[in-house]
């Protein structure tokens, strides 16, 4: 991948250039400068360049979990530290590891990923499979990736991605009023969130249910029963707050095991955290980061008792 990173704004120049793809990898650079010059991201070589790696996806994510437990199987690495999934380059080798976690007796799930961050060891590309996104979710993937570079810590995924989503946010945000657009729809948000507090009161049944004590057998009935009883609350909530909308039809229908519950929540947790600490540094990004940095130097426990403060959760 590295040898076909192109210089983007060679290729903007390029007369033979598509006029689409011209047009939109020239936004993103627009973005880019708005990320190191307005929100105080980091100014590097990251996203200056574009790969087209000629697939859907740019790497494919393995989640696993024991079958009757709600928390991921863990992989460990010198840089990230202690993740709940494991990336690969090869969507025939993910799978190859997935079942091989299956016969270990755990749920699994495979998902393709568009985009991925080298947490600032490597100049991150921009790649063709995010621009498969529209215009708000690449350059909102640009300020997050480039959070996870100026602040990053080992062993603790919902911290690090909800001070990133927050930054993706109230970049998109800020980047939007500097062009002179209206703010974002939140209805897709909205929806997004509803349904996330659903999966997530999935998951907190099937732990209560992991943790009862019953035999196997059980079990296995109760998880079967909390996963059609969550697909029933699922067409009811729809129906109700979203009549007309099925965009979770799919995922909802498709096989649901503890594996595809790994991700939720994880990006979004402590958003309104970090939400409190942004206010409280008057909206400055420079005093922000300080104040996020002070935060991660904590020990995990004394800083999602900080975190959980600031929520509001206590």
């Amino acid at each position: 991948m590295v040898f076909h990173r192109r210089n983007i704004g060679a290729i903007v120049a390029d007369p033979t250039t598509d006029p689409h793809l011209a047009a939109r990898l020239s936004l993103a650079q627009q973005a880019r400068r708005f990320a190191s010059q307005h929100l105080a991201l980091p100014d590097n070589r990251s996203y200056t360049r574009y790969v087209d790696l000629r697939r859907k996806f740019a790497v494919w994510n393995v989640f696993a979990a024991p079958r009757y437990s709600v928390d991921p199987v863990l992989h460990c690495f010198p840089i990230a530290g202690c993740v709940g999934y494991r990336g690969y380059f090869s969507e025939a080798d993910a799978k190859a590891d997935a079942e091989q976690l299956h016969q270990q007796g755990n749920d699994v799930e495979v998902g393709g990923v568009s985009a991925y961050s080298t947490l600032g060891w490597f100049a991150d590309p921009i790649l063709s499979s995010m621009l498969r996104w529209d215009d708000d979710e690449l350059d909102g993937t640009i300020f997050h990736e480039l959070a996870h570079q100026l602040i990053y810590v080992k062993d603790d995924t919902a911290f690090n991605e909800s001070f990133a989503m927050f930054v993706q946010d109230q970049g998109l945000r800020e980047w939007r009023q500097s062009r002179g657009l209206p703010p974002q729809n939140d209805r897709d948000q909205a929806m997004e969130n509803g349904f996330t507090a659903l999966v997530l009161d999935l998951r907190e049944r099937l732990k209560k249910l992991y943790s009862s004590g019953v035999d196997q057998p059980t079990m296995e009935t109760g998880k079967q029963r909390e996963i059609s009883a969550f697909r029933v609350r699922y067409a009811q909530w729809r129906d109700s707050n979203w009549p007309g909308e099925h965009g979770y039809d799919a995922w909802v229908a498709a096989p649901i095991n503890n594996a595809r519950l790994v991700p939720f929540g994880l990006y979004d947790q402590w958003i309104q955290a970090f939400a409190a600490l942004f206010k409280q540094s008057k909206d400055q990004w420079p005093e922000f980061y300080q104040r996020v940095r002070e935060l991660s130097r904590q020990p995990k426990q004394q800083r999602d008792a900080v975190l959980t403060h600031l929520s509001g959760l206590e």
